[in-house]
């Protein structure tokens, strides 16, 4: 089978699978995330290294224990530019250190979305979910990983549908990740303030308006594509869906310094 070597591995996250499970337990001792109960559609989770975001990424994927998932949907931001607008994996599986785990071939294949080894090979913000994922979900599932290079309303409206219609059509239970930091490398109380912009239109499931506020505000947040695309596809997958702040944080918690990086992780559910 075609196979996605990491590409951060050793670097955003331990090389070894017994240091992960040592580093997420260490998380889950000091975060104490909540359960939430209902059906999970998905989650925004941040994409940096482990030392940095994984005390705010935990709280999601802490919530996926016992959960029945056949499909994890990955829709990541493009930090090299390769590939096309809204971009598929040409590979079969992805490693992992945590064991390789397969892609839905099925599903990609009904997206009808155009594939790109590029645009995945050397993209760091899909990959670092899956050591995560494999740790909390206790049962076998799949990944569909997406690139979203052109992060515009209207891709994320056209992606949202497609992945809704496919999960219908297939009869999978699917969770969506929308990978994304906010603010980047601001001073703690500017980045807080700017992303409370794009944070209340967020809440209150507003697509259109977290692009135009990105655009007026020039927000730093790198996923925002990823975030309207999940917003949309919550509307479409839940006559009413639900949204809660799980954790908000910033690069500077462990590691003091001037300019931060922010981690906010939300859950969406029904």
């Amino acid at each position: 089978m075609k196979k996605r070597e990491e590409f951060v591995r050793g670097k955003f996250y331990p090389a070894e699978r017994k240091d992960v499970e040592e580093m997420i337990e260490n998380f889950l001792k000091i975060e104490s995330p909540k359960k939430i109960d209902g059906e999970i559609l998905g989650g925004i989770v941040p994409h940096a290294g482990y030392e940095f975001s994984g005390p705010s990424a935990v709280h999601f994927f802490n919530t996926l224990r016992g959960k029945d998932i056949e499909t994890v949907v990955i829709v990541n931001p493009s930090h090299t530019g390769y590939g096309e607008a809204i971009s598929l994996d040409t590979n079969e599986v992805w490693g992992s250190p945590m064991g390789d785990i397969e892609i839905d071939l099925d599903f990609e294949k009904e997206l009808g979305i155009p594939y790109s080894k590029e645009a995945h090979k050397y993209e760091h913000s899909g990959e670092v979910m899956l050591p995560f994922l494999k740790y909390f979900i206790e049962g076998e599932f799949k990944i569909v990983p997406i690139t979203m290079k052109i992060q515009t309303y209207k891709n994320a409206k056209y992606l949202a549908e497609k992945i809704d219609e496919t999960a219908k059509k297939q009869k999978k239970k699917i969770l969506l990740i929308a990978s994304s930091d906010f603010s980047h490398y601001e001073r703690e109380e500017v980045g807080y303030k700017l992303d409370q912009l794009a944070i209340d239109r967020i809440l209150q499931f507003d697509s259109q308006g977290v692009e135009s506020t990105v655009m007026e505000y020039n927000l730093s947040i790198c996923g925002y594509g990823p975030i309207m695309t999940l917003l949309e596809y919550s509307k479409l997958a839940a006559d009413d869906p639900k949204i809660e702040i799980l954790r908000r944080g910033n690069s500077g918690e462990n590691y003091p310094m001037e300019e931060v990086v922010d981690y906010i992780t939300f859950l969406l559910y029904k």
